[in-house]
C-alpha cells in the first residue's frame, strides 16, 4: 500500500512541476496551505486525502484504478494453480 501511495505522490509533484503555475496559485487554486504544498514537494509529508483531491482537480488530474494484468499479477505474487 505504501508503495502505491509513493508512486501516486511522485505523479503529483511531476505534474505540479510541469503544470507551470506557481506554488502560490496552485495553493489558492487547490484551497490547501502553501506550506502543505511545499511539504508535500519535499517529501516530507503527504496531504490529508480531501486536500488531495482538491490539489488534484486544480491540476485537472483524474486518478484511474483498473486491475493490472495476469502478467504482472504472476510476476508479483507467483503462480497460481
Amino acid at each position: 500500500m505504501f508503495d502505491l501511495m509513493s508512486k501516486i505522490l511522485d505523479e503529483i509533484r511531476k505534474a505540479i512541476k510541469a503544470n507551470g503555475k506557481s506554488r502560490y496559485r496552485l495553493s489558492k487554486d487547490a484551497s490547501i496551505p502553501q506550506s502543505q504544498l511545499s511539504r508535500l514537494m519535499t517529501g516530507e509529508k503527504a496531504l490529508s486525502v480531501e486536500s488531495l483531491e482538491r490539489l488534484i482537480d486544480a491540476l485537472g488530474l483524474e486518478i484511474i484504478i483498473r486491475p493490472t494484468t495476469i502478467k504482472k499479477r504472476k510476476a508479483k505474487y507467483g503462480k497460481r494453480n
